[in-house]
């Protein structure tokens, strides 16, 4: 209904995206496409949707302390270096080769950054765990951190890596994971275990598809992104789970990054997302850099 013509004017996406994207003709191989480069006429669309919508956003319902967004470079271990050319050569060839698609890209995205997470699947499709210094920087910042901590990941491999390395360090009780393969009737006890403020459970591992939605997880006021993948939407709720009604300390997210690889380039979308957003719908919103 909000993309309704009468409202905006257009029948189609292609008649939107002609009259707000910019785009340039580029090719892979024996592929051309359009790719967005850019957008357009942001200022008339802004009034357009002014003209029959209202907003009002968590800031201005809410009186909630402020967020802080930092990030932890971290050094890719010299086999996970070896496994990165090689998946990224990989990748080149067969999108060079088969037909080109959104499916494509993002499946040879995906393997890269699970070489940098620190796992990768071989030709068998099982999963290796690579010898990575990732795990090493969230203990260090569990370390540095007082209080309660939430980790999001995408891979269920490194939920599992993150858990038994958590464990053996802080001890079993210190950790629990959240995400597909918990128990529904476990679920809803490790929140309640992670809220009391009195118990010894003090870090919560999840993924922002089973965990980054309407739960409560304010006892922490710290958030780490051991990764991150492209869908923004994701990304904004999963930070809510600590920054939302009954949070009065200021909420600190640190992002693990591993420099000249995917999850620069995934960070760099997600920010352009958030300004494309800013201008359109006309508010400030502060972001990590």
């Amino acid at each position: 209904y909000f993309l309704s013509p009468n409202l905006l004017g257009f029948s189609s996406y292609y008649a939107f995206s002609a009259r707000y994207a910019i785009t340039q003709a580029r090719r892979m191989g024996a592929h051309s496409f359009q790719q967005i480069v850019g957008f357009q006429k942001l200022e008339e669309l802004q009034q357009s949707i002014k003209d029959f919508s209202i907003r009002k956003t968590k800031d201005q319902c809410l009186d909630l302390p402020a967020k802080v967004y930092t990030k932890r470079y971290v050094e890719l271990t010299d086999e996970q270096k070896k496994a990165y050319g090689t998946m990224k050569q990989k990748a080149l060839m067969i999108l060079e080769d088969e037909v080109f698609s959104t499916m494509n890209v993002l499946t040879q995205i995906m393997r890269l950054q699970q070489v940098v997470a620190g796992s990768l699947r071989n030709e068998e499709g099982e999963t290796i765990v690579l010898k990575n210094n990732r795990v090493r920087a969230v203990l260090d910042l569990l370390e540095e951190t007082s209080g309660k901590v939430v980790v999001f990941a995408v891979f269920q491999t490194d939920i599992q890596q993150l858990e038994k390395a958590i464990a053996a360090k802080f001890g079993e009780r210190s950790v629990a994971s959240y995400y597909g393969k918990t128990p529904q009737d476990d679920r809803q006890r490790i929140i309640d275990k992670f809220q009391d403020p009195d118990s010894e459970l003090r870090y919560f591992i999840s993924n922002p598809q089973t965990g980054g939605r309407g739960i409560t997880l304010t006892e922490a006021s710290t958030m780490i992104f051991y990764s991150n993948s492209y869908d923004l939407e994701l990304r904004v709720q999963a930070e809510d789970r600590i920054h939302r009604i009954g949070q009065d300390k200021s909420c600190t997210y640190v992002d693990l990054v591993s420099k000249d690889t995917v999850d620069e380039k995934i960070l760099q979308n997600l920010l352009s997302k958030v300004k494309i957003s800013n201008e359109v719908l006309g508010e400030i919103r502060n972001w990590f850099k």
